[in-house]
C-alpha cells in the first residue's frame, strides 16, 4: 500500500463466520498500520476494548411505536455518514450485502462528492438465503453492482453470486484466513483436556451458531454412531435457536450424559486444540471458518460435501466430506479416523499443514490491501 488507509468495517457482531472474519481482518489491518473503525450494533466478540488503531462505533437503533421492526439499515447509514463527517474515511468495507452494503451506498449518497469507496465482501447466506429471497433480490443485486469492488470467501460463492444475480462484473475470491499463532496444536494441554474427557476417552467437537442451516441435530446423530463403537465425549460449542433440539436428540439417543454444551467460549482456540475430531454436517457452508479453525489446531474434519467445504478439506488427507444428510457415511468416517491413532495423527498434521499453506493471515490480508489500493486509484 502507498499509504495507511482509514477503513470502516461494517459487520455483524455475532459468532458466525462473517462477523469473526470481519473483526479479525480489522485487527490485522490495524496491526499493519491502518486506522480501523468497526461499526455494528454491538461490539463484536473478537474486538478488544483497547487496541491501537481500532475504534468501535455502536449503531443506536431507536424503537419508535410506528415501526414494527427497527429500521437498522437507515440507522446504520446515518451512523456511517456521521463518522465520515467527523473524519475522512477512505473505504467502507461492508461484510454482508444485506444490510451493510445497502447502508454504505446510502451513506455515499448522503455525503455526495468525496464520499468513501465501497468494498463489499460476500460471506454466504447474504447471497444463498437472504439475497435470493424475492423480498431482497433486487436490492442485493443493486448493492453488489454499486460497490467499487466485490470479494467472496470461496470460489463456490463467487460462482453462485455471478449465476444467481446475472452479473458480469468481476468478483475476486479471497478465502477466509486464520491466525495460526492463536489457533495451534501447541495449545493442546492434558490439563485442559481433562476438563472434558478422561482416560482413553476421545473428544469430538462442533462449533456453530446453532441455526437450522448448521444441522446441529445431525452432529448428535453422528456422535451417537461414534459412541456405539468408541469411548468418546462431544463438545457442542456456541449457542442459538437449535440448542434445545440438540438436547432433545441427545436425550432420545441416550447419549446426553456424553454431550456437553459449552455456550460461546472466550478461550475458543485453547478448547479446539483439545479435540480429536471436528464435525460439520451443515446444509450449506460458503466457506466453513469453524472447520478451518479446527484444522489450524491440528484437528481432522468430517463434513458435508457442500458449498466451499471441498475447497478447504482434502478428502482422505485432512478429513472427509460426505453427502448432505448421510449420517451413516459421516459416522463411518468418524469411527475410521478416531479408531486408528496412526491415521488420526497423519490427518492432524495434514490439517495443520493445509491451514498453514493456504489460509494464513500473512498471505490473505495483503490481498484485501491490494483491493483497497485498486479502488482508491480508480482501478
Amino acid at each position: 500500500m502507498a499509504r495507511p488507509l482509514t477503513i470502516a468495517i461494517i459487520c455483524h457482531p455475532t459468532v458466525g463466520g462473517s462477523g469473526v472474519v470481519a473483526a479479525e481482518l480489522g485487527m490485522a489491518l490495524a496491526d499493519r498500520g491502518h486506522q480501523v473503525h468497526i461499526v455494528s450494533y454491538r461490539r463484536p466478540i473478537r474486538v478488544a476494548e483497547e487496541r491501537q488503531n481500532v475504534c468501535f462505533h455502536e449503531v443506536p437503533v431507536t424503537r419508535y411505536p410506528l415501526f414494527q421492526y427497527p429500521p437498522y439499515t437507515l440507522a446504520l447509514a446515518t451512523k456511517l455518514a456521521q463518522l465520515c463527517r467527523q473524519q475522512p474515511i477512505d473505504i467502507l468495507h461492508a461484510h454482508y450485502a444485506i444490510p451493510h452494503a445497502v447502508s454504505a451506498y446510502l451513506c455515499r449518497q448522503m455525503l455526495g462528492e468525496g464520499a468513501p469507496r465501497i468494498v463489499t465482501t460476500l460471506h454466504g447466506t447474504d447471497i444463498t438465503l437472504v439475497g435470493l429471497d424475492e423480498s431482497f433480490y433486487e436490492i442485493t443485486r443493486f448493492s453488489i453492482l454499486e460497490s467499487d469492488a466485490v470479494t467472496a470467501v470461496s470460489d463456490y460463492l463467487a460462482r453462485e453470486t455471478t449465476e444467481k444475480f446475472c452479473l458480469e462484473r468481476p468478483i475476486e475470491v479471497i478465502h477466509n484466513f486464520i491466525d495460526l499463532k492463536a489457533f495451534s496444536p501447541a495449545r493442546r494441554d492434558p490439563a485442559v483436556r481433562s476438563r472434558f474427557a478422561w482416560g482413553d476417552e476421545l473428544l469430538v467437537g462442533h462449533l456453530s451458531n446453532f441455526r437450522w442451516v448448521k444441522r446441529t441435530s445431525d452432529v448428535v446423530r453422528v456422535f451417537h454412531r461414534i459412541a456405539q463403537r468408541l469411548p468418546a465425549k462431544l463438545l457442542l460449542i456456541g449457542d442459538g435457536p437449535d440448542r434445545e433440539a440438540c438436547q432433545a436428540v441427545a436425550d432420545e439417543l441416550g447419549v446426553v450424559e456424553r454431550v456437553r454444551f459449552t455456550g460461546v467460549l472466550d478461550n475458543l482456540p485453547e478448547v479446539l486444540a483439545q479435540l480429536d475430531l471436528f464435525l460439520l454436517p451443515s446444509e450449506q457452508e460458503s466457506f466453513g471458518l469453524a472447520a478451518l479453525e479446527a484444522m489450524a489446531c491440528g484437528v481432522p474434519v468430517v463434513a458435508t460435501n457442500v458449498g466451499g467445504l471441498p475447497e478447504l478439506i482434502e478428502p482422505g488427507v485432512s478429513g472427509y466430506v460426505e453427502p448432505l444428510g448421510d449420517i451413516t457415511a459421516m459416522g463411518r468416517r468418524a469411527v475410521e479416523i478416531l479408531g486408528n491413532p496412526v491415521l488420526r495423527q497423519r490427518m492432524s498434521q495434514a490439517a495443520r499443514q493445509r491451514a498453514e499453506s493456504s489460509f494464513s493471515e500473512d498471505e490473505l490480508v495483503p490481498r484485501y490491501e491490494d483491493v483497497y489500493g485498486r479502488v482508491m486509484s480508480g482501478g
